[in-house]
């Protein structure tokens, strides 16, 4: 990871769920993933053994609740839940969290909710800060919704989605389809053809066509060169 690497806490009673947000944290450039626990207590044990500066937090933790632990940190954090309870969500932000995300969520929903977060860390960076950056920062977390579509250069969703499907391909043993892309990274098959074609236009990645004894040839990606 580069030097300045914002460094992310995950926690989450399900390994599964806790695996696919850090695998997303890993995807975005400037992020890095310092641990990966299941329960409050092993959440404790990792603070108390290095430093974070974010950390994705679940609330319903076998040995006692996310809100509190938030409420204990003395770090940034964000609530990645099912709880859909109004107090539940007071108590968070009264608690200090950035933001709440209620599950199932797009996954591409998270990485701009990180992307977002990294601005705000970067707004607020500065010996002092006028009305006007903190409004700024403040905006950046909750960047706009997406309409599903590739979005503009520069937005807070087409980086860090463009990323991961780059990730995904990248990592994968052999040549993937859209469709294949699409399911591994939680988006629309429409959005992650659209996303291969500019990364193929952009070098990138290589496309080629997969004959089948039937039907029409599906195209498939890999790696091109970095």
């Amino acid at each position: 990871m580069g030097r300045g690497d914002l460094t992310v806490l995950v926690v989450d009673d399900d390994f599964r769920v806790a695996n696919l947000h850090a695998g997303i944290v890993s995807a975005l450039p400037g992020f890095e993933v310092g641990a990966v626990v299941n329960s409050v207590g092993a959440a404790r044990a990792a603070i108390a053994g290095q430093g974070f500066d974010l950390a994705l937090v679940d609330v319903y933790l076998p040995d006692g609740s996310g809100v509190e632990l938030v409420r204990e940190m003395r770090f940034d954090a964000m609530m990645l839940t099912a709880a859909i309870e109004p107090e539940t969500v007071r108590a968070a932000l009264s608690a200090g969290a950035l933001g709440y995300l209620v599950k199932p969520f797009d996954h591409a929903v998270l990485a701009a909710r990180l992307a977002g977060y990294a601005r705000y860390r970067k707004l607020l960076s500065g010996a002092e800060v006028s009305t006007g950056e903190v409004d700024a920062a403040l905006a950046a977390l909750r960047p706009a919704p997406s309409s599903g579509g590739v979005a503009a250069s520069g937005s807070a969703v087409a980086q860090p989605t463009k990323d991961l499907v780059l990730q995904a391909v990248r990592s994968a043993s052999e040549p993937m389809s859209a469709a294949q892309v699409s399911a591994a990274i939680g988006i629309s098959r429409a959005t992650a053809q659209r996303y291969l074609a500019a990364l193929v236009g952009a070098g990138s990645l290589r496309m080629q066509l997969r004959y089948g004894s039937t039907g029409r040839p599906e195209q498939e990606y890999s790696a091109g060169p970095r």
